[in-house]
């Protein structure tokens, strides 16, 4: 047995991500470890590759107790990681990253010796069959070319255990097919792998063995050829069923119209939908579906490649957030201090931000509109504030959402584009979020709801369209729905 884990927990708020863990992976296997989001995979690998301590617990290595403390240890054992977000210098050359962490070759113990670098990285890249200009920045490689690179450091060291998170999430069908021949050349050499992800076609494909968790704990290890896709969904979730509170179910007119829409980057590949005044569409997809770039792509953040938006009958040529603020659209994003609130502003100056120059009049700005127009705000939000001038910052979680909230209903939109409304929030104020826009949603307002919560999604939705790979899939009504239901459609071939 290469990897054990004993009894393996982390807390995290007093809330438990791993509880008593007992995994195991084995000398020159593939390993499958799927759970839905929240499950825990993602805190076991940072746990594996020392990013997170472990609470309690133990982890054997070939045997014997290790200590996993920082990434460097992690390394020295042979483990390496390669995330879905490649961890590359864009500036680098493919030399320079492939050697970042490791020991620059010398020439008489003081220069830089890169022929030598160079010859030692060929080595390896031939050995795995791989071909890459290494002269090149990283900025200018394709993805499947970054992969490689990052498959190419992890070989320069003694890899035993290569754990690959969500590798073909920005891949093409025939990219991935190239990394799927460089796994089976890494087994053939012997080297364990932890193949990480929702794409139950590729699980299938690729592993010996299955691992299963749900919140938090490990559900069962399975035998890949023992089992069906519709039994590792069966693990994967507690199944609920829909509790969303009855409502008219009668909409409006299209507010919102979405066709074909693709991203330059390539995560979103082929999304449309549509949402009607009165609804709230949910939109529920796996880590790595492309839910959170699409409501980028629909806003303007991120760039689109093709496709059309039409917002109420009227098509938005070129997204861009403000035009879609002056049209009647928001977006409440998923990071809430990064790009959505000022945190050196305060309460006031946050919430009127976004439509500051209807507060200015021949280039003085009329303050006494400002705090009395935020004061508002606050009042119908419950923000619990000591006044319109506190630093934001100095609010609770909760309530510098609510200004987030504040700050997107100033402009009266009748689109909502919602990416974890609730995420890191209170009991209450989560509920109060839920109100919120079921109320906007019964004033004729569309709202675009977007969680990795699937229980959440069945809560608060009027319908779920699943998205996966980049692309909508199937479409649900939210009416005695199950989680079962939902989580077969992303895992849908």
């Amino acid at each position: 047995m290469l990897l054990q884990t004993k009894k393996l927990c982390k807390q995290f708020g007093g809330i438990y991500a791993l509880k008593d863990i007992d995994f195991e992976i084995m000398e020159g296997e593939t390993l499958g470890l799927v759970g839905e989001n929240g499950a825990g995979k993602s805190t076991l690998i940072k746990i594996l590759t020392g990013v997170y301590s472990l609470d309690s617990g133990g982890i054997l290595w070939d045997g014997k107790a290790a200590e996993i403390h920082n990434p460097c240890q992690s390394r020295d054992l042979g483990i390496n990681v390669i995330h879905q977000d490649r961890n590359l210098i864009p500036a680098f050359s493919g030399i320079e990253n492939i050697y970042l962490g490791l020991e620059y070759e010398k020439k008489a113990g003081i220069a830089v010796n890169w022929a030598k670098m160079k010859q030692r990285v060929e080595e390896v890249m031939t050995d795995l069959g791989v071909s890459i200009d290494l002269e090149l920045p990283a900025a200018l490689l394709t993805p499947p070319q970054k992969t490689m690179i990052e498959i190419v450091r992890a070989m320069m060291t003694q890899c035993k255990l290569l754990i690959l998170d969500e590798p073909t999430a920005s891949l093409t069908d025939r990219e991935s097919e190239m990394l799927f021949e460089i796994i089976g050349k890494l087994k053939k050499k012997g080297t364990s792998i932890l193949y990480v992800t929702h794409r139950m076609d590729e699980i299938f494909r690729l592993t010996d063995r299955i691992t299963v968790f749900k919140n938090g704990q490990l559900v069962n290890t399975v035998e890949t050829a023992e089992v069906n896709k519709e039994k590792i969904i069966s693990m994967m979730t507690d199944n609920w069923v829909s509790e969303k509170l009855k409502t008219a179910g009668e909409f409006g007119e299209v507010l919102l119209n979405v066709e074909h829409l693709a991203s330059k980057d390539n995560i979103v590949k082929d999304a449309s939908f549509t949402v009607h005044a009165g609804e709230i569409l949910g939109i529920f997809g796996l880590g790595g579906s492309g839910r959170t770039e699409l409501l980028e792509c629909v806003y303007g953040y991120r760039p689109v490649a093709g496709g059309k938006i039409t917002l109420e009958g009227a098509p938005i040529g070129k997204p861009s957030p403000a035009n879609s603020l002056r049209k009647g659209m928001v977006l409440i994003c998923e990071d809430r201090r990064g790009k959505a609130l000022v945190g050196s502003l305060n309460v006031k100056q946050n919430i009127v931000l976004s439509t500051i120059d209807r507060y200015a009049h021949f280039g003085v700005v009329d303050e006494k509109k400002e705090i009395s127009d935020a004061e508002g705000q606050i009042d119908k939000l419950n923000i619990k504030t000591e006044g319109p001038k506190q630093p934001v910052l100095q609010l609770s979680g909760g309530n510098q959402q609510k200004v987030v909230f504040a700050k997107a209903l100033m402009s009266n939109p009748k689109v909502l584009l919602c990416d974890e409304p609730s995420q890191a929030v209170d009991v209450k104020t989560r509920q109060e979020i839920h109100k919120l826009l079921r109320r906007k949603a019964e004033e004729g307002n569309a709202v675009v709801f977007v969680s990795s919560d699937l229980k959440e999604v069945l809560e608060v939705v009027d319908h779920v369209l699943i998205m996966a790979n980049g692309k909508t899939r199937e479409f649900f009504v939210n009416d005695g729905l199950t989680a079962e239901q939902v989580l077969a459609g992303c895992y849908a071939d």
